[in-house]
Order: structure tokens, then sequence, then C-alpha cells
């Protein structure tokens, strides 16, 4: 037997960006399970780690998305309550649940760049929306971006000029 018969065997580990990235899509999918089921978060976390193989998964992100936004619901409904066109109540699930996921990352995870935010969520509501609801998705947190990053914004174009 050679000394390589001994080794495991290393999978690649997936970028950085793509561990985000499951994460966020956990994170939709334990939100939209909160949302319909009225189960408790903390309970829909410990289902999500033990039935996916979350080893591509920033974990730590997928965790302070799926309680960030719960303990948060209201207050992140309220941010971009004037930019919708009907109720929030009236929202498709999936994208009110996107929308909170941009809005949340636009206001509270500010190291993260607003176009990355919005991008993200755009992808979200491309990957598990109806098939224009990326495109809604996209504008409320374009007019969300101005408000909550408006220095990071007009930072941005001063550069470009």
């Amino acid at each position: 037997m050679s000394d390589n018969d001994n080794k495991p065997v290393s999978k690649k580990k997936a970028s950085l960006t793509t561990q985000r990235r499951n994460a966020r899509s956990y994170a939709l999918q334990a939100l939209y399970q909160w949302e319909i089921a009225g189960q408790p978060v903390h309970e829909i976390e410990a289902q999500f780690r033990v039935d996916n193989d979350m080893r591509d998964t920033d974990i730590k992100l997928f965790s302070q998305l799926l309680h960030g936004i719960a303990g948060a619901k209201s207050d992140l409904d309220k941010s971009y309550l004037d930019f919708l066109d009907r109720q929030v109540e009236e929202l498709d699930p999936i994208e009110l649940t996107v929308l909170r996921i941009g809005a949340f990352e636009l206001a509270q995870r500010i190291e993260v760049p607003y176009r990355v935010a919005i991008n993200e969520s755009v992808e979200l509501a491309k990957k598990f929306g109806a098939t224009e609801s990326h495109r809604y998705v996209n504008g409320v947190l374009d007019k969300l971006a101005q408000r909550v990053r408006m220095a990071e914004i007009r930072d941005q174009r001063q550069r470009k000029s």
C-alpha cells in the first residue's frame, strides 16, 4: 500500500462567492418555509443543516440571514414599502423573501457592495421566482439602495467622473 492510499481524498473547496451564493439560496428556502409554515427559525436552521449538504455553504452567512431577517421582518418590509406597487401581503412569497434578503443585505451588511446585494437578490428571483419577478425585485431594491446606500452610490459616481 502506498502512502497516497492513506490520505483522504479532498474535494476542491468552493469559492467564497459560491459559498455565499449557496448560503443565500438556502436562506431563501428556509425563510420561505418559516413564512409559510410558521415553524421556529432555530428548528428550521437545524433541519436545513441535517437535511442538506452544506459543505460548500457559508454557514455563518446562512445563519445570519435566517435569524437577522426573521428578527427584522417588520422593519425590512417598511424599508421598501414606498417602492412597491401593491401591499406587502399581496406579494408572491418568493418575491417577498427575496426582497427581505436584499433589503437586509443593503441595510445590515454594508461590507457587501450595493450592486452585489442587488445582483444576488435578482439571481435568487430568477432561480426561484416567477418569470419576471427578477425585474420587480431589481427595481425595488435599486430604489431602496438609493436611500440606504446613498453615500456609497455617490462615491462610485464621483470615481467614474
